[in-house]
C-alpha cells in the first residue's frame, strides 16, 4: 500500500504564475503550456512569453487540459471543447444560485 501524501489550498486571484511556475504545477513542460496558447485553447497572451502571467482560473483550466489529455487520452482540441462545456456549466450553476431556479410549469 502507498502512503498518500494530501495538499490543500487556497486559490488567490490575485496572484499570478509565470510559465514556468504553471507548467511546474501541472507537472508539464514550459513548451506544452506555449503550443496549447499559441493554438488558442489556453489563454492568448501578446508579450513574449517570458513575461506571461497565468491565474488561478487559467491554473484550474490548464490542469484540466492536462487531465483531459494524458488520463482520458483526448486529443488537444477534444480537451480544450470538454474543459470549455464544464467552465460553461460551472458558471450556469453560479448564476442559476443567484437567480433561482426557473418556475415549474404545470402540466395540466
Amino acid at each position: 500500500m502507498t502512503d498518500l501524501e494530501i495538499v490543500s489550498g487556497v486559490l488567490l486571484d490575485d496572484v499570478a504564475l509565470t510559465l514556468d511556475e504553471l507548467a511546474c504545477a501541472c507537472s508539464v513542460r514550459p513548451d506544452w503550456i506555449v503550443d496549447r496558447v499559441r493554438e488558442g485553447l489556453l489563454a492568448g497572451r501578446t508579450v513574449p512569453a517570458a513575461e506571461w502571467r497565468f491565474t488561478s482560473a487559467e491554473l484550474i483550466r490548464t490542469q484540466r487540459l492536462v487531465y483531459l489529455e494524458v488520463h482520458m487520452d483526448a486529443n488537444r482540441e477534444v480537451a480544450a471543447l470538454a474543459a470549455d462545456l464544464i467552465e460553461e456549466v460551472q458558471r450556469l450553476r453560479k448564476m442559476l444560485a443567484v437567480v433561482g431556479p426557473p418556475p415549474s410549469r404545470d402540466a395540466s
